[in-house]
């Protein structure tokens, strides 16, 4: 989620100081932050007295903690290995911070610290919690002090060392804080945003330039995306450099007849903001819902000799968004990848930022929403371009040149690439993740000038891949529901482990003797769906146990992975619990027709699909079939709501959080990339929404949201209690004040999962 562009309410200095002071106190990472059971039974506000009595029936409250809260259920990985251009070299920031040490990659050996905080000129610094080298080698943007905006972005203190000298400077005194900082190709400039402009430091003569004056909270953004842009296109930077140096081409969001959305602040318990204590403040921002205006977003170029900024106008009338901009090899050309609203047609585009001559590349189009690695993945050459296409009906890696000829198609199958690594332009190997062992596995592969694929991680579990700039050397991690993540670093020259980073054995031995998820398919509609079931360590197969399905359930996402994960499921086990999990229509892995199937229909054939998994649940000999119930979070909080009113829906007890009600009360970008917008589909979104079927839910309900959630607003559910009790009915209620979309303030994650436990076992005894 994004946008510096979000002010607290009005202009004024108080509120922008609150706004600030409210992105540091809700988003930072407040999980070290340890409070009193006391603390939480006040931020339960109302639930205090349910509270408490969730604390007391859990006989060990730290247990549960440490499978929600706790750092002990996360397994080691090693630090990232930051390669230099010629990947023989790799740097790493030392763990205090105070280090940046260049690394032989083959054998990990220190070569040279290139940045030592104790030994800097001019600056002192204690610590530092990030860095990136300079193109050229010889300084580094270090920074410190970060806060998180939204999802993705943030804003620090930058400061600029240079290696030789060993000169430590802040990036800019005129403006404290910054984002984005982005280096010149050549290392003499750094472009970076404040207050809604883009500036630019050049380096030789320390001096400051203003890009753009025209940014504006709440109005104009310059070089960073909108909220819309960063939640829903994965982009916290909107800015990229002409190799020549000569250019800087940026978007700029004009998000001004973007309505505005607020929410109260209050003064809290975690984190306190004692400025709220009597009277609530307010959070305001542009946030677009489905069917309203988004921001008017164009491309710009700077010429950094002249200092005059120019608009390259896209030749298509139907371009609504912009998600990508970036440079192919040559000053001339610059990439613009649009898309219409509907996100089914994706036109990139080659433009030349001094003549501003557009010239149209690609079109891709689909009968349903387009693949988000589409616009989102393309991978540049100087010879060419690499997109994924799902037009064979699977996600699938296609080769382009710049004329806009196809060159040939990369991958092939009935399977999904799932993340596309890059092609060594030497060896003519390319390399990628799919699916083509199962839907639940994920291999990593290579192909060869010839066609001939070979996997280079184990065909089932779950492998990812990271590779130095010249794909020479990567890294490879590797986890299954029996074996925690593994790191190795590989030379790509034979795939041979050079040295394995981390094995987790440690950590293995100490979950040793956790149950294991075994999978399994059932049947629905005729579909066969996949599923996993944790059951309690001493499972007794003449018991009778009840159920708790988790699901997630949107679009083009998976729960059913062969992966490591310890979480709340497995401390349920030990409560007698068995959880299973079904990925039904809609979700990803599978291909288009069984993911696509839900266009703008979302909710239907979910619905449909979770409450057969339940229904085959309740025939297995050791479930009782009266004690299942169902859970899920955001989307699957969506999806909780949706199944349990279903005719007959089988469930003795639902817990939602976060549940979207209404896709009319969600941001454009993804609701009407699914449903289209509200204008276009009436039907299509009253027969989605939860709000709509409170009438029809039949068994107990719980819902848990935090009330300062940018992403799915607190609307949601208060609009949804609102309609229940016009229905004649009410559910349970847990809110949490200032939380957001991940309650994941001081204890607030282990309070949601203690509350739901208690919330089950009352209800399905």
């Amino acid at each position: 989620m994004t946008r510096i562009s979000c002010d607290c309410s009005k202009h004024n200095a108080d509120n922008k100081r609150n706004r600030k002071q409210y992105h540091y106190q809700l988003y930072n990472n407040r999980m070290n932050k340890i409070s009193k059971i006391a603390s939480l039974a006040v931020m339960a506000s109302a639930a205090t007295a349910t509270y408490a009595t969730t604390v007391n029936n859990i006989a060990d409250f730290k247990g549960i903690e440490r499978y929600t809260g706790g750092s002990e259920r996360y397994p080691s990985a090693p630090r990232a290995l930051n390669y230099t251009q010629d990947g023989n070299t790799y740097l790493q920031l030392s763990a205090d911070g105070k280090r940046i040490v260049k690394h032989e990659t083959k054998t990990g050996k220190e070569l040279e610290t290139l940045m030592d905080l104790t030994h800097t000129r001019e600056t002192t610094l204690e610590s530092i919690e990030g860095y990136v080298l300079s193109p050229d080698g010889s300084k580094i943007l270090v920074y410190r002090n970060r806060r998180s905006i939204y999802r993705r972005s943030f804003d620090a203190e930058y400061y600029v060392y240079e290696i030789r000298s060993r000169i430590l400077k802040p990036l800019s005194t005129d403006h404290p804080r910054q984002r984005a900082a982005l280096f010149s190709p050549n290392g003499r400039m750094i472009a970076f945003v404040a207050d809604n402009n883009i500036y630019l430091r050049k380096i030789d003569y320390w001096t400051e330039v203003a890009v753009t004056t025209d940014g504006a909270y709440n109005k104009v953004i310059n070089g960073v995306p909108d909220w819309t842009y960063e939640e829903e296109f994965s982009t916290a930077s909107s800015m990229t450099w002409a190799p020549d140096n000569q250019n800087l081409c940026f978007l700029r969001y004009d998000e001004s007849e973007v309505p505005l959305y607020s929410f109260p602040m209050y003064e809290g318990a975690c984190d306190a903001m004692p400025q709220y204590a009597l009277y609530p403040g307010e959070f305001t921002y542009k946030y677009p819902v489905a069917g309203q205006k988004n921001s008017i977003v164009t491309v710009h170029s700077y010429d950094v000799e002249t200092r005059k900024v120019k608009e390259i106008k896209m030749p298509d009338t139907r371009t609504e968004y912009i998600p990508r901009i970036t440079y192919a090899f040559s000053p001339d050309r610059l990439i613009v990848v649009t898309l219409n609203r509907e996100q089914t047609r994706m036109e990139i585009y080659s433009a030349n930022p001094k003549s501003t001559v557009v010239k149209s590349l690609l079109v891709e189009e689909a009968p349903a929403w387009l693949s988000t690695a589409t616009y989102e993945d393309i991978h540049y050459y100087p010879d060419g371009f690499m997109i994924t296409s799902s037009r064979s009906g699977y996600d699938h890696i296609y080769q382009y040149s710049y004329s806009g000829s196809l060159v040939k198609q990369i991958t092939s199958g009935d399977f999904d690439v799932t993340n596309y690594y890059g092609y060594d332009q030497k060896r003519g190997v390319h390399y990628y993740q799919s699916t083509a062992h199962g839907p639940m596995n994920r291999t990593v592969s290579k192909i060869d000038r010839n066609g001939r694929v070979t996997d280079i991680s184990p065909a089932e579990g779950t492998s990812s891949a990271t590779f130095s700039p010249d794909m020479a050397y990567y890294t490879m991690s590797y986890s299954s529901v029996t074996t925690p993540p593994t790191y190795t670093l590989n030379a790509s020259a034979n795939d041979k482990v050079i040295k394995t980073l981390e094995d987790n054995a440690e950590y293995g031995k100490r979950w040793a003797n956790e149950p294991v998820k075994e999978f399994f398919t059932c049947e629905s509609e005729g579909y066969k769906l996949n599923g996993w079931m944790l059951k309690p360590k001493d499972f007794n197969a003449s018991k009778k146990y009840p159920v708790i399905m988790f699901q997630y359930s949107g679009p083009g996402s998976q729960q059913v992975l062969n992966s490591w994960g310890i979480n709340w499921a497995n401390y349920y086990t030990q409560r007698g619990f068995i959880i299973m999990c079904v990925d039904g229509r809609g979700t990803g892995g599978r291909g288009r027709e069984f993911m696509t199937c839900v266009y703008k229909n979302l909710g239907h054939y979910e619905s449909i699909d979770q409450v057969n998994a339940a229904r085959y649940a309740a025939t297995l000999p050791y479930v009782d079939a009266k004690r299942i119930g169902i859970h899920g979070w955001s989307f699957g909080g969506y999806e909780t709501l949706m199944a349990s009113s279903q005719p007959n829906a089988p469930y003795a007890a639902a817990v939602a959080v976060a549940p979207v009600t209404d896709w009319r009360y969600y941001d454009t970008v993804y609701a009407e990339r699914y449903m289209l917008t509200p204008q276009q589909n009436p039907d299509g979104y009253v027969a989605s929404a939860p709000v709509n079927r409170t009438a029809d839910v039949k068994c107990p309900l719980l819902v848990m949201t935090g009330t300062a959630d940018d992403n799915v607003h607190f609307l949601n559910t208060v609009q949804y209690v609102s309609n229940l009790q016009m229905a004649g009915g009410w559910c349970d209620l847990l809110i949490f004040p200032n939380m957001n979309h991940f309650i994941n303030g001081c204890q607030d994650q282990t309070v949601v999962y203690a509350r739901m436990l208690d919330y089950f076992e009352k209800n399905m005894r």
